[in-house]
């Protein structure tokens, strides 16, 4: 049934500052059966908005990934917390998605892009967090990913590698591909491929 959806926001204050920031919201909203609910606390993880970007190379049909230590990994009880990704960074306010991803494909994996694509934007996990990610494919030479990669200030230690694009769609089944922004990338990519290599090889 159709609803005027209004929310109020009673109370906004900052719970934790640190690397990251926690806000904690009081809020209430109207139901769908009507009236409102009752207030209610919640607390929201502020991370920022990120980029992220699936390496392609149509010729060798060949996708970049990369696998670094993920401390959220070891606190949810992961048996392997070096995970399998996606090339990703944090948008800073004066940049844009795009300029982030190409960015983070030099920091990050050592290669220059030649070409992006825009896949989507999406919302990480609202129910307790406002970051969203802008992902995108690209389009490399994989044979140039190799090596560990990252800044030294960041404590960043990231292995870069390429897999054939068929083995990698085969590890979102078998769980080797766990994280939620390289799953998206490769289905779309298993949906795309053609039309990439189309577009890239014509």
């Amino acid at each position: 049934m159709p609803i005027d959806k209004k929310f109020e926001i009673l109370e906004k204050t900052t719970a934790f500052q640190g690397y990251f920031r926690i806000d904690r919201y009081t809020l209430r909203h109207v139901r769908y059966n009507g009236g409102w609910t009752a207030p209610m606390t919640r607390e929201i993880f502020e991370r920022g908005h990120a980029a992220a970007v699936l390496l392609y190379d149509p010729v060798r049909d060949e996708v970049g990934l990369i696998e670094q230590f993920r401390p959220g990994a070891y606190a949810a009880g992961w048996k392997n917390p070096w995970l399998v990704e996606v090339v990703a960074g944090i948008i800073d306010d004066d940049a844009s998605g795009e300029a982030v991803a190409i960015r983070e494909a030099e920091e990050e994996a050592g290669v220059v892009i030649a070409d992006l694509v825009p896949i989507c934007t999406y919302l990480v996990t609202p129910g307790g967090s406002s970051e969203s990610i802008q992902l995108f494919c690209a389009r490399v030479d994989a044979s140039r990913l190799a090596g560990v990669h990252g800044l030294e200030e960041e404590g960043e230690d990231i292995r870069v590698f390429s897999v054939s694009a068929d083995e990698a769609i085969g590890w979102i089944a078998d769980g080797r591909v766990a994280n939620s922004c390289a799953i998206i990338a490769l289905q779309w990519l298993a949906l795309n491929r053609q039309q990439l290599k189309t577009r890239w090889m014509a």
